[in-house]
């Protein structure tokens, strides 16, 4: 199969009858198409947009003006013994857990184009830095999917474990090679805020634009799946051929359409089955993200020269890890036990959030991590110049 792929005439084959099927699945199912498309910009608008922008627009401020540099000369001690990668990198770590796919990512390319980590660095932070934002863990799959707070605090308890290992398992990634390179970065120069600022709000627009169509494309490409028979038809023959490992043809469509795309993925598992077994789904999709996803991180590598390779390792590994932990941990947490009720509402409330309350909540978190990298980058200048001071007496 390999051997046939690897020919250019196959591949164009191939291609040609996928769009030709495709050009045949909008024609013949219009009306479900369109309503999938609506969907997916109705995701947009209430979610994609308000939560993403924000932290994009920071992400970029916080390297461009230097910020993650200060960072890291904190951080050093713990990133370099931990990742193996420098302390500037603790931004991406930070920001890819707060924001969500794909700020963690996008974050870990902008410190490699600005020279504040080595290409290897950068490509060991895209094995664990892209991760699901605890807002979507909490309030969509924890309150929304499966109606528990705890359920979501586990999910994002073991999300977080198998971002931590798949780090720690990816610093011994690229040694040799970095080694003959000498595992040194370019050196830095912070821009200007004014041009920083309104750098970053353009980019980050566009970015977001990026990811918005993305997520409608695959949004309409899982209904035409669906509508068409083949996805179905498709979990019917795996579900088959895993029946000795338990595997139905209902749980093989949901696996199938979680490895697409995400939010579509989830959402199947509100429906029948064991809750352990749900949960450790759940977990694999959080960890793996989605083809969608994957889409949208290759987008942004484009050609900085980084390869794809260990992001897509370590997002295999981190859905796996992240399934195994939530399954150790279902047997030892009560989940049928409450979390305090304020922890409860709070999920709740997110859940349900509209446009406007998800756009302040995440102008006023961003604002906040902004707040704080910049009292660290103030506090570690300070630091600076009192140990020069203190070198000229």
């Amino acid at each position: 199969m390999s051997r046939l792929l690897s020919k250019q005439g196959a591949r164009d084959l191939l291609l040609g009858v996928g769009l030709v099927a495709a050009t045949l699945a909008l024609l013949l199912y219009p009306q479900a198409s369109m309503e999938a498309a609506r969907t997916g910009l109705k995701l947009c608008g209430n979610v994609i947009i308000p939560s993403l922008f924000p932290f994009f627009v920071l992400s970029s401020l916080v390297v461009e003006l230097g910020l993650a540099g200060y960072l890291g000369r904190l951080l050093e001690g713990l990133m370099r013994p931990l990742f193996n990668v420098s302390g500037a990198c603790a931004s991406a770590f930070a920001l890819g857990f707060i924001g969500g796919y794909p700020v963690g990512a996008t974050t870990a390319i902008g410190l490699y184009r600005n020279g504040m980590c080595t290409k290897t660095e950068a490509e060991r932070l895209l094995a664990f830095c892209n991760n699901s934002g605890p807002a979507f863990i909490l309030g969509v799959v924890g309150a929304g999917v499966f109606a528990s707070s705890r359920v979501g605090v586990l999910l994002c308890a073991a999300h977080a474990l198998a971002s931590v290992c798949i780090g720690i398992l990816f610093r011994f990634y690229g040694r040799r090679e970095e080694r003959r390179r000498g595992g040194t970065a370019p050196p830095f120069k912070a821009q200007r805020f004014t041009a920083a600022f309104t750098g970053a709000v353009k980019n980050s627009f566009l970015s977001t634009l990026n990811i918005c169509a993305f997520v409608v494309f695959f949004t309409v490409v899982i209904q035409m799946l669906v509508t068409s028979g083949f996805l179905p038809g498709l979990a019917k023959a795996l579900g088959t051929v895993l029946a000795p490992f338990g595997m139905t043809a209902e749980w093989a469509q949901r696996l199938l359409t979680g490895v697409v795309e995400i939010s579509s993925g989830v959402w199947t598992l509100s429906g029948d089955g064991t809750l352990t077994g749900r949960l450790t789904m759940a977990a694999f999709m959080l960890g793996w993200a989605g083809i969608s996803v994957h889409c949208q991180v290759l987008s942004f590598l484009g050609d900085s020269g980084l390869s794809p390779r260990t992001y897509l390792m370590g997002k295999l590994l981190h859905g796996g890890l992240a399934a195994l932990f939530t399954a150790g941990l279902a047997r030892v947490v009560p989940l049928d036990a409450e979390v305090s009720a304020y922890l409860a509402q709070q999920v709740a409330d997110i859940a349900d959030t509209d446009f406007s309350s998800a756009l302040v909540l995440s102008v006023v978190c961003a604002w906040v991590v902004f707040l704080f990298f910049f009292l660290v980058a103030a506090a570690a200048a300070r630091k600076g110049l009192g140990k020069r001071r203190r070198s000229m007496l």
